[in-house]
């Protein structure tokens, strides 16, 4: 890991970016953080579409974990970003577009060639950025995830036994294959849903909350499409995080 620039915020929370190999992250700590007093970490999932685009949300998301005491930190995602091109994927992204321009139904074979091969790529990296991070001596655990694709967050809950809870996003594609790992679950899970989430199939979300195996599990469904989530549903997150990483 190799920090790249560094700029304190007006709320004291230093955010840094760095790169891990190739890959760019950004870390965020708040004022607390220090080598005598190491926070938790909350990783901060996000849609595959950039760090640059994504920044803003990312950055609101991080300057509220660090006000309740957390960092927090994110990566760019493969084949997104200044990353290098994906075809495959990129040709999976396309055949979706045009299966709901045409409004017709997103085959299983469309979700399995644009989200698998993405997870299977992603976790690993994540658990490198974790690996580096859980490194600093001002982060400790335990440790969160929250957002983002939720098949990674589904196979990080599974593979990463240093996650202690997670926040979950419904919205995403899910491949049929994901039930079967949701099943493997056993973290605490806080699940946002957006009942009029117009890129979301509701019935498949719903089923696959029921598969999670975690014996604490909860559902918050508000009224509203994809980027409606109402600021107390964000609220009831945080605290979510307060209680399991504290």
């Amino acid at each position: 890991m190799h920090f790249t620039s560094e700029q304190r915020l007006d709320d004291d929370v230093l955010e840094r970016e760095f790169t891990l190999g190739d890959i760019p992250g950004i870390l965020w700590t708040p004022a607390s953080a220090s080598v005598s007093a190491p926070v938790p970490l909350i990783l901060l999932g996000h849609p595959p579409l950039g760090l640059r685009r994504m920044h803003p949300r990312l950055a609101a998301r991080a300057r509220q974990a660090a006000a309740d005491g957390f960092a927090s930190a994110t990566i760019e995602l493969p084949g997104s970003g200044d990353r290098p091109r994906w075809p495959a994927v990129e040709q999976a992204r396309a055949d979706l577009r045009r299966a709901m321009e045409a409004g017709e139904p997103v085959g299983d074979e469309i979700v399995d060639a644009l989200v698998l091969p993405l997870v299977d790529k992603a976790v690993p990296e994540w658990q490198a950025a974790l690996d580096a991070l859980l490194s600093l001596p001002e982060v400790g655990g335990p440790v969160g995830y929250s957002g983002g694709v939720i098949s990674i967050g589904i196979r990080l809950a599974v593979v990463e036994p240093r996650i202690s809870a997670a926040v979950l996003f419904a919205g995403s594609l899910v491949p049929a294959a994901m039930f079967e790992e949701a099943r493997r679950v056993t973290v605490p899970l806080h699940v946002l849903l957006q009942w009029d989430d117009e890129g979301n199939d509701r019935q498949a979300a719903l089923d696959l909350f029921d598969a999670f195996g975690s014996k604490e599990k909860s559902l918050h469904a508000n009224m509203g499409g994809h980027t409606g989530v109402p600021q107390f549903a964000g609220e009831a997150a945080e605290q979510f995080f307060t209680r399991h990483l504290r």
